[in-house]
């Protein structure tokens, strides 16, 4: 079973019907003992870190991602789903995240010229190969629409690169767990390839 973790604050219908357009199906789902029960997880995510933070652990939800992590099942983060991973963010004052991965979020600084949010396609610069990018073009472009990005405390901990300004993660992870500041079901082509990546991995 392919679990889409629903805490109220996701694209859910969007991931669900790109991971059936590549020919599986998933079940979205606020429930934690299922979750648990997944072969892979998807934790998606739009909207504001503090909300989301509160709400996944409210429900157990938060929990029952982590072990599911460290039970070493194919774990996909999302947009929003990516920052949570994290030990902190800087959004609307400082919180805790999940802690599965050292590091903090942090606002894109303002400059002449850079609007945020940041919206738009952007080229993917590959840090180290993994599973979610095989058979994917070296400079692929996906969608991105956010104001916050990750710092991960850990070079190994960083799969791809985007330039805003700078580059910032666009992809990141370690062992079972990946996650994407972008939208895969967004970005067309590419990104129904990371979900049949993700789902075959």
């Amino acid at each position: 079973m392919i679990a889409i973790i629903d805490y109220g604050m996701g694209n859910l219908r969007s991931v669900q019907k790109a991971i059936e357009a590549v020919g599986e199906h998933a079940d979205v789902t606020g429930d934690p003992d299922r979750v648990r029960l997944a072969d892979r997880v998807v934790l998606p995510g739009v909207g504001a870190f503090a909300d989301a933070i509160a709400e996944l652990r409210r429900t157990g939800l938060g929990d029952a991602f982590i072990d599911a992590v460290r039970a070493g099942k194919p774990c996909l983060g999302v947009c929003l789903g990516l920052q949570l991973l994290f030990d902190t963010s800087e959004e609307d004052g400082e919180h805790a995240g999940l802690g599965l991965l050292p590091g903090r979020v942090a606002r894109f600084p303002q400059r002449p010229g850079l609007k945020v949010p940041h919206m738009g396609w952007n080229t993917l610069e590959i840090q180290r190969e993994v599973p979610l990018l095989k058979g994917l073009a070296t400079e692929a472009s996906v969608y991105f629409v956010h104001s916050y990005h990750a710092r991960p405390e850990h070079a190994t901990d960083l799969v791809a690169t985007a330039d805003y300004g700078g580059p910032f993660a666009a992809i990141v992870g370690r062992d079972n767990l990946v996650a994407c500041q972008f939208h895969p079901e967004k970005s067309q082509r590419v990104g129904l390839q990371m979900y049949r990546n993700f789902l075959n991995s």
